[in-house]
């Protein structure tokens, strides 16, 4: 099922949230909306829902227009970060609420949400009750609960956020693996952009409301088109493009591996930071722009203050903005 937003805008009293947002998800896409906070992206994935009032734009799923069409009769299914699981129900109950809501016979639901428990590795859980399940089963609960009324949409707002590392980076695989097994067409919400890489066919990144950047993951980290975007997606080592290649213009992106720390280096610069991170020494110096550091892998430690040189592969660099300095 495919979802096209049109010209949508949501304001508040003291904030113009989403502002003039047009995007299409297509049937079976998995979609991922990234920003800082206060992006607007939750207000977007709630104005699809029908959960916020749009000023302006439309909502299409399929082709039907649900602008105008309350929240619970649109086929959107809608899962959060705090799952919002029903205490006083056992497992299956809450995997089969939506179901009896839309007034779907017992014996039928109960089977349907049978079926999602055994899609979600939560066999034999049904008559658990949900507060003696850990966060990824209660996880795994809620994803279950949202597809029971098979939805044309999934809406997924930061569902991961309060898991810990570990744990997420296996339950995203679960989720993606999930949906795509059911063939379901979902908008993941998230300021992470691991997650947002490892979950996503196609994304966008939404800066004070607008959209600034859409495409795959390989394609906004090859050409980010703006220093936000890159500092979004992790491209942290910008560097004006005339200090390290003459007649360059513009911003790049200098990666870790492009940068080599040795005693005849082309480039000196002062040591910020030294850390050490996955397996690996990480320095920073003072290069670029000012107030801004260049990050490198080192054999050892470094002392901040202390000038050391490098040298960085031209052919590496990728290319920001042509304007931004």
């Amino acid at each position: 099922m495919s979802l096209n937003l049109a010209n949508i805008s949501v304001s508040y009293p003291d904030t113009d949230a989403v502002k003039d947002v047009t995007l299409e998800v297509k049937s079976g896409e998995r979609f991922a909306i990234m920003g800082p906070s206060g992006s607007g992206k939750s207000t977007l994935l709630r104005a699809i829902a029908g959960l916020a009032v749009m000023q302006s734009g439309s909502v299409h799923i399929n082709g039907a227009d649900m602008t105008g069409v309350p929240a619970h009769q649109r086929p959107v299914g809608l899962m959060f970060q705090d799952y919002a699981l029903f205490p006083h129900m056992a497992v299956l109950e809450n995997v089969a609420y939506g179901l009896r809501m839309n007034g779907v016979p017992k014996t039928e639901r109960n089977e349907r949400a049978a079926k999602l428990l055994e899609l979600v590795g939560l066999a034999g859980f049904a008559e658990r009750r949900t507060t003696t399940l850990s966060g990824g089963e209660q996880q795994r609960v809620a994803l279950a609960r949202t597809l029971a009324p098979s939805p044309a949409v999934v809406l997924l707002d930061e569902p991961l956020g309060s898991l810990d590392i570990s744990l997420k980076e296996s339950l995203l695989a679960e989720t993606r693996s999930i949906l795509e097994a059911v063939g379901a067409t979902s908008v993941y919400v998230t300021h992470d952009r691991a997650e947002a890489f490892a979950f996503c066919d196609r994304m966008a990144i939404l800066d004070k409301g607008e959209v600034v950047r859409v495409g795959t993951p390989d394609e906004i980290w090859r050409d980010p088109q703006s220093a936000f975007v890159a500092r979004s997606i992790g491209q942290s080592n910008l560097v004006p493009h005339s200090m390290i290649s003459d007649g360059g213009a513009g911003l790049v992106f200098v990666p870790l591996e492009a940068v080599t720390m040795s005693p005849s280096g082309r480039f000196s610069a002062p040591v910020t930071t030294s850390r050490f991170e996955d397996g690996s020494n990480i320095v920073a110096v003072a290069f670029g722009v000012e107030g801004s550091s260049l990050e490198m892998r080192a054999p050892l430690a470094a002392t901040p203050g202390v000038e050391v040189r490098f040298d960085i592969e031209v052919d590496a660099l990728i290319v920001v903005s042509a304007n931004e300095v």
